[in-house]
């Protein structure tokens, strides 16, 4: 049970690792593009503030890192469909944790859009 825990804290380090450093620049490239970039950002927001609890940011950490990896269940890259397993993959994190959304993060994610496609 104890290798069980280290594993998933080890996969949780690496997804948030991989969150901190790609989500952004693919953000970037896609924010004007994509119908569901604020739930992205509102989900970023809640993972990394401070007061979520930790297996909240641990279901949106996961949804976000399949977000951002380039290599996933259909590639990004093909027109339209692209996209919909990761627009899945956070519906379903976001409807598992959705009391823990505050109205800050959405805040937060509405500002951070307007900055994106302005």
């Amino acid at each position: 049970m104890r290798f069980a825990r280290a594993s998933a804290e080890t996969q949780f380090e690496r997804d948030e690792a991989t969150v901190r450093s790609g989500f952004w620049a693919k953000l970037g490239r896609l924010a004007a593009h994509i119908p569901f970039a604020e739930d992205l950002l509102t989900a970023y927001y809640c993972a990394f503030d401070r007061d979520t609890p930790v297996h909240v940011r641990a279901a949106l950490i996961g949804a976000l890192a399949y977000f951002v990896i380039p290599f996933d269940g259909i590639p990004d890259i093909l027109p339209v469909l692209g996209l919909t397993d990761d627009a899945a993959a956070l519906a379903v994190a976001i409807r598992m944790v959705f009391t823990h959304i505050t109205p800050e993060h959405r805040a937060a994610a509405r500002e951070a859009l307007d900055r994106l496609r302005s």
